[in-house]
């Protein structure tokens, strides 16, 4: 016997917008000294995107975790333009670095020598001597090789679940603008039939007063059947049912993603095209200015769902 296959479980709709960060501090053994003590900073900021486009700026001691960490991204995120920047800075209670001689002597010394070489170089202020020694400072032989790569997860949770919030706003937005567009559709239906039914009493009118004008010249079955003709041309050109079926079959497609959850974005983003098609094709099909007003609103209300569907993952 046939067995039925089980439902696919929903899954959230993520946005490609997030931002968080972590840190994490630590001493180096064996130092009592407060420029011992250092802290990695680490944030990662993502935006909307086509495709995965990962940028990691990471200091000379974190390079070499540069593979892990990028590895970490593409495993757990499958849109957006992510941004992974770490830094670490000497924790000395916001004072400023006191050189040591011996690193001064060797500032002093690569100094002269790059003017040697170059002439005209600028000579270092105490800003750039007291920039240098924080730098020199902050380096250590800490091992991040474990630290940074748990950083890293911590903080691309804090992400993934910002982006997972975002991604509920803006599935809430589109399901509103879905119940919208379908209170539209629902107006636009029965203002056809309405419509060629006061078209074709037009023609009839028309028809009458050929007749009395033609004072039996035009033989009088000819000219009702014309009418009718004319009438019915003009039925089958102001008919919106087809389009309407359409729209109400795409916005049923967006509910069904929306619930589904997942990597919907690309896929909702064409069902938003075809919703624009069929709203323009209904206006350019509109013989009455009722039609025309909800055309309009119907365009309104699928480029505001464009803009939103451009940050879902």
């Amino acid at each position: 016997p046939d067995r039925k296959q089980p439902s696919e479980s929903p899954m959230p709709v993520y946005s490609m917008t997030g931002y968080a960060s972590a840190q994490h501090g630590t001493s180096a053994e064996g130092t009592q000294t407060p420029a011992a003590a250092h802290r990695l900073g680490l944030e990662i900021r993502s935006v909307n995107s086509r495709f995965l486009d990962l940028t990691l700026r990471l200091p000379d001691e974190l390079r070499a975790l540069e593979p892990q960490l990028r590895t970490l991204l593409t495993t757990r995120l499958k849109r957006g333009k992510v941004e992974l920047r770490a830094a670490i800075e000497s924790e000395g209670g916001g004072a400023l670095p006191t050189p040591s001689p011996q690193l001064l002597q060797r500032l002093n010394g690569l100094q002269d020598s790059v003017q040697a070489w170059l002439p005209q170089a600028a000579p270092l202020s105490v800003a750039d001597a007291l920039r240098l020694c924080a730098n020199a400072n902050a380096s250590t032989d800490q091992d991040w090789s474990s630290i940074a790569p748990q950083l890293a997860e911590q903080a691309l949770d804090e992400l993934i679940a910002a982006r997972e919030r975002e991604g509920q706003r803006l599935a809430t937005m589109l399901q509103d603008r879905v119940a919208q567009l379908r209170a539209l559709a629902g107006r636009a239906t029965p203002l056809v039939p309405r419509l060629v039914e006061q078209q074709r009493q037009r023609f009839m009118e028309r028809w009458k007063d050929a007749m009395a004008l033609a004072d039996g010249a035009v033989a009088p079955e000819a000219a009702q059947d014309r009418a009718l003709t004319e009438a019915t041309a003009f039925a089958i050109r102001i008919d919106v049912a087809e389009e309407i079926t359409r729209l109400q079959s795409h916005l049923d497609e967006i509910e069904r993603l929306l619930e589904k959850g997942g990597e919907i974005g690309k896929r909702l983003d064409f069902l938003i095209q075809e919703l624009h098609r069929e709203a323009n094709t209904l206006g350019s099909k509109s013989a009455a200015l009722d039609l025309t007003h909800i055309s309009v609103d119907m365009k309104v209300l699928i480029e505001q769902m464009r803009e939103q569907v451009q940050n879902i993952e």
